[in-house]
């Protein structure tokens, strides 16, 4: 009896070798296949003085003062004017919300859905005392050892920047746009975009445009980043994660700490319990959705065990749920994710607080809502003794843009196309960008930067020494170009 079940067993195991194999190889490339282009000639050195002059400008916004460092915004614009002089003669510029910039180029079919390209202006500060750790001055538009240095160059005014080269490229070679192209440059983005991205929104929705695609700042060409992965890998943010802050509050007798409560009843035990509870109890993960998607994309490009499981995830599922918990980036992209950000209680050491706060960021994955979220806080937290308030700037998460829509696929096309060899997959955007304001004016908003980025890159994103190389610079410039050539032309 024991000898036929073991036979059995091993059928069993070969059926599923089986199977594992078969559906492995059943899951071919989905890459575009397309021919090379010649490369747009680009005056990299000239683009690269361009940036760093947009550099130079210290557009740093504020939440709470519109009118932070308006003068150095006015810089930026003055420059962008001088430097671009076939943009600003054929192109009607409006100046909305103070600061921000909307340049239309109109186009030979008005009928036709427009195309938006969107950058920002506004940067974030330098983290106090760590001026002395940046290898060039940050605002001081540096460029040293083939790099442009500085707070901007690669979020987001390299993108600003070949936006405009890429135009100021194509008016100077004739192009004549089937689409209206719109450029659209917030200028507090950094703080939420409620003053530049969002009234051109609104305003553009009040003239009735409609927008074919909608292409803004996002996910990046990533190398070396993918275990398993050789190729450099084009990921297209066809999502975004919604955003929601939540302030927790617990109250409590104040009075000298001489004579504390009982255990767990201070305002500050209280509030760390809830803490606890929720760091130790997040949302629950799953590889599906826009993740789903990329590993589907990816999968078929992979060597070894990795291509194996990802083709096979009704099988490894389980397995690659918790290796991908493991790294946090990877983690966001599984999950609706909870960060504990700020915490506050007391002001002396000898007084008990009579109140203690903290708040809690959530980045929402596509599939949940606000709503679910409290739910699930206030589930976790399991007290009424703690008031749960949703604090201002939230989002729901965005709508997923369609992979076989016009827009990714002129994406798709452009990458492959000017960069052989380098693979296109969608991916989710975990941060929050302008473009999520434009969700009622197109079905297809996309999240893409063609900046090449590995590992050790990753710090320099709102860290220190952030720089972009001058021949990425150029591609940036290439990606633009094409697109509008693709999407707009004839």
């Amino acid at each position: 009896m024991l000898k036929g079940l073991l036979k059995w067993l091993l059928l069993v195991l070969v059926l599923l070798a089986l199977a594992v194999a078969v559906n492995t190889w059943r899951h071919g490339s989905k890459q575009l296949q397309v021919q090379p282009v010649a490369p747009l000639a680009v005056d990299a050195k000239a683009a690269g003085e361009s940036l760093a002059a947009a550099i130079r400008a210290r557009t740093v916004s504020s939440h709470d003062d519109p009118q932070l460092n308006a003068e150095q915004f006015a810089v930026l614009h003055a420059h962008l004017a001088q430097r671009y002089p076939r943009v600003h003669a054929s192109l009607k510029r409006e100046v909305v919300g103070g600061l921000s910039l909307l340049y239309t180029w109109e186009g030979s079919e008005p009928k036709l859905p427009a195309i938006a390209l969107m950058a920002h202006q506004d940067v974030v500060p330098i983290a106090r005392g760590t001026e002395g750790d940046w290898q060039a001055e940050p605002f001081g538009g540096v460029i040293r050892d083939g790099f442009v240095w500085g707070r901007g160059a690669w979020d987001d005014k390299a993108n600003l920047i070949a936006e405009f080269e890429a135009v100021e490229a194509l008016l100077a070679g004739g192009f004549k746009p089937r689409r209206t192209i719109h450029l659209i440059f917030g200028a507090d983005e950094e703080v939420g975009g409620e003053r530049g991205a969002k009234p051109i929104a609104k305003l553009l929705a009040e003239r009735g445009a409609k927008l074919e695609f909608v292409i803004d700042e996002g996910l990046l060409i990533t190398e070396g980043i993918m275990p398993g992965l050789k190729q450099p890998a084009a990921l297209v943010g066809v999502a975004e994660k919604g955003y929601l802050s939540l302030q927790l509050e617990a109250k409590a007798t104040p009075g000298h700490s001489s004579m504390p409560p009982a255990p767990g009843r201070s305002a500050i035990a209280q509030i760390s319990q809830a803490l606890e509870r929720l760091d130790a109890q997040p949302m629950p993960a799953a590889v599906g959705g826009v993740a789903a998607e990329m590993f589907d994309t990816i999968a078929p490009e992979m060597s070894g065990f990795g291509r194996v499981a990802l083709s096979n995830r009704w099988l490894f599922g389980p397995l690659l749920r918790r290796q991908l918990e493991q790294a946090p980036s990877t983690n966001a992209m599984l999950r609706t994710t909870t960060a504990l950000t700020v915490v506050s209680a007391g002001n002396k050491d000898n007084v008990l607080p009579g109140r203690a706060q903290a708040v809690v960021n959530f980045r929402i994955l596509p599939g949940d809502t606000q709503a679910g979220v409290i739910e699930h806080v206030k589930r976790v937290v399991g007290s009424d003794a703690i008031t749960i308030t949703a604090l201002p700037g939230s989002s729901e998460p965005s709508k997923v843009a369609p992979l076989d829509g016009s827009g990714y696929q002129a994406v798709n096309r452009v990458v492959r196309e000017l960069f052989p060899g380098t693979l296109v997959a969608p991916g989710l955007m975990l941060g929050a960008t302008d473009a999520r304001h434009f969700e009622g004016l197109s079905q297809q908003v996309l999240r893409f930067s063609p900046v090449r980025a590995r590992p050790e890159d990753l710090p320099r994103f709102h860290g220190t020494n952030e720089r972009i190389a001058l021949d990425n610079l150029a591609d940036l410039i290439r990606f633009y170009h094409q697109l509008l050539r693709r999407a707009a032309g004839a």
